[in-house]
């Protein structure tokens, strides 16, 4: 036995990063077993066993081994025992640190499972080794930044997969890529269903999808598989992910994952939140509390319920009140009177009036508009080879201006901003085909949809319950704003061609007096007049 073991007292230091490039590396209570039983044989003193569970590549990222290291300036021991040396150091700094304090002899012996460092050995085979260790974290750090700007380039978003979705684990290492959850991702579909239904608010559609639906998060090794939160059900519906995008590195993505909402949709729903997508949680339930805004100062315009006795009957009932709330600091508002329930609804089925079209009419234009349904997709498809023509060559000016820095024929600066445009660009004009896709073979579906609820959706509204309120205005239109007691009602883009030409058409029916034609195929040539006014609907229908 080594004399000069007898006097040295040793701290035994475990260290195991929570990072992929030290998976390999035994794990603390390994490394612990087999440093106490080596100790054990070699009857070395240890002072005390000091586990970290934190990254060696950053300095200053480690609080146990600092502290190690001022100890042993202080005396408490001289010697470190440990697994390997790379268990002490991988950057350059708390490198210099320990080979200082070992030429100086403040650290005695440092002693692996291996081999032992004393201050009097060559002090090259410790900086090889110690430079081997951090030329390791530089390796591999750029062999991540390449692995993960191949994906962004490739729209492969390198993020742990949001709920609904998967992280595939079957690639190649860096070609994993994310799928559809196929347990989780119809139930997400249906909560982003309720929300643009307008009939829920977030935390109702948590506890549907909680407790009707039994939604749980994804079961990992140390987590998961509870119940949604809170904040998870406002990242849903805030996250530009289930669209099609993604958010890495500061900047936003077009990616190649299958979108679980359009943008429309998307962008609906963050204006019910708020601009901001901001939670807004209520704690009554109101037909028209979190949809309208005040027409001065822009707060949201909130309800109270008041009693009142009726004198005819001697009975209490209580009356619903629509009011600013007045919130914003130093922003004045002079809106303080209250609009009862009643007559807003009145407001609202006036509103309806403006676009409730006739049974017979409805029956009638949707027979025009399917013999044209053959003509109005083939010049949509027409549009769609355009736009698919402007995105393959948008595509081609990027890879150009990728070889054109390559080549040093423009600076970083100028790449970078060029880039960028394009890189916008491209993900505009890939939503735009996709839409026209799905457009191309759906408007006359959308557009009996809105003729039905052009037809039945003021009636719905007079005699619906509070939900059912709720929904049809929704549905009406979108930046609803109430200034002296009068709602204005920015209407919805698929019921503009109603507002806008319907009036018209009306007219005109009237006026062929169709049931004077007892001969079907009469009236029907007689309805055809209005072809050329029915034409148009598709390209004005979103």
């Amino acid at each position: 036995m080594n004399k000069e073991n007898e006097k040295i007292k040793y701290f035994l230091y475990v260290r195991k990063s929570s990072e992929g490039e030290e998976r390999q590396v035994q794990s603390i209570p390994d490394q612990t077993d087999r440093l106490t039983k080596l100790a054990e044989e070699m009857k070395f003193e240890i002072v005390e066993i000091l586990p970290e569970s934190k990254s060696a590549k950053n300095p200053n990222n480690r609080p146990v081994f600092d502290k190690m290291l001022e100890r042993i300036e202080n005396g408490e021991a001289d010697g470190i025992l440990c697994w390997e040396i790379n268990r002490l150091s991988r950057n350059p700094v708390d490198s210099g640190k320990i080979q200082w304090l070992l030429q100086q002899s403040v650290i005695k012996i440092i002693r692996t499972i291996n081999r032992e460092y004393r201050p009097d050995d060559n002090a090259l085979l410790l900086s090889v080794e110690s430079g081997s260790a951090n030329q390791f974290i530089l390796d591999l750090k750029k062999g991540v930044k390449r692995g993960i700007d191949s994906k962004l380039v490739k729209g492969m978003a390198p993020i742990l997969a949001p709920l609904g979705y998967l992280n595939t684990k079957t690639e190649t290492r860096g070609e994993n890529y994310i799928v559809k959850d196929p347990e989780r991702f119809p139930i997400i579909r249906k909560m982003w269903d309720l929300m643009l239904s307008g009939n829920y608010t977030p935390p109702k559609i948590r506890d549907i999808a909680n407790d009707e639906w039994g939604l749980r998060t994804r079961k990992t090794k140390r987590k998961g598989g509870k119940p949604i939160s809170r904040s998870t059900i406002y990242r849903i519906f805030t996250d530009p992910f289930y669209v099609g995008l993604f958010e890495y590195g500061g900047r936003t993505h077009q990616g190649t994952h299958e979108p679980m909402v359009t943008f429309e949709e998307y962008d609906r729903v963050q204006i019910m939140l708020g601009r901001e997508g901001k939670p807004r949680p209520k704690t009554h339930h109101f037909a028209f509390t979190g949809m309208i805004r005040c027409g001065e100062c822009g707060c949201a315009i909130t309800a109270i319920e008041k009693p009142k006795i009726i004198k005819a009957t001697g009975k209490l009932k209580n009356f619903t009140y629509y009011f600013c709330t007045r919130k914003k600091n130093g922003v004045p508002c002079s809106q303080n009177k209250y609009l009862s329930s009643e007559m807003l609804e009145e407001q609202i089925e006036s509103e309806l009036g403006n676009i409730t079209i006739l049974p017979e009419f409805k029956d009638w234009a949707l027979t025009i508009l399917r013999e044209n349904n053959d003509n109005e997709i083939t010049e949509r498809t027409a549009v769609y080879e355009n736009q698919h023509k402007t995105l393959t060559a948008t595509q081609r000016q990027l890879d150009a201006l990728t070889k054109m820095r390559y080549s040093e024929l423009i600076s970083d600066e100028e790449f970078v901003k060029e880039r960028k445009s394009l890189q916008n660009q491209i993900a505009v004009l890939t939503e735009r085909v996709r839409s026209t896709e799905v457009r191309a073979v759906n408007w006359l579906e959308l557009t009996e949809k809105t003729f039905e609820f052009a037809c039945h959706a003021r009636e719905a509204f007079v005699s619906g319950d509070l939900d059912t309120k709720k929904e049809i205005l929704s549905a009406l239109g979108q930046n609803y704003t109430l200034k002296d007691r009068k709602l204005v009602i920015l209407p919805n883009e698929w019921l503009k061609p109603i507002i806008e030409r319907y009036p018209a058409m009306e007219k005109e029916y009237n006026r062929l007096e169709l049931t004077k034609y007892k001969d079907p195929q009469r009236r029907k040539e007689a309805f055809a007049s209005l072809s050329p006014i029915l034409r148009g609907w598709p390209d004005l229908n979103r």
